[in-house]
């Protein structure tokens, strides 16, 4: 890039130079762990450790369900992970364990 693009940098809210934006540091990294302590991250797979009710889905998820492909989402305590017949799951980290 030149020093004549500019970028717009959400966490400022400015255009600034592309030049200056590659010279900043990268955004915090989010440490996302489950229930035993183990970091979690991209694409895990995971295992309940306890019933779980569903809200808007009418069903409860039992303890031992495995989740696969997990997704992390910028929340230090919340994963995103898709499961038959319930759409945009958001779990709590605290209620599974990395498998």
């Amino acid at each position: 890039m030149s020093d004549d693009d500019y970028v717009f940098d959400e966490a400022s809210g400015e255009w600034v130079p592309a030049g200056q934006l590659a010279a900043q540091p990268a955004g915090e990294v989010v440490e996302v762990r489950d229930a035993v302590g183990n970091l979690l991250a991209d694409g895990d797979q995971v295992t309940l450790i306890k019933d779980l009710a569903v809200k808007g889905a009418g069903q409860t998820l039992k303890r031992g369900t495995l989740i696969k492909s997990i997704r992390l989402t910028g929340d230090a305590q919340e994963i995103d992970c898709k499961l038959d017949g319930i759409k945009g799951l958001v779990l709590r980290a605290e209620f599974v364990r990395k498998r």
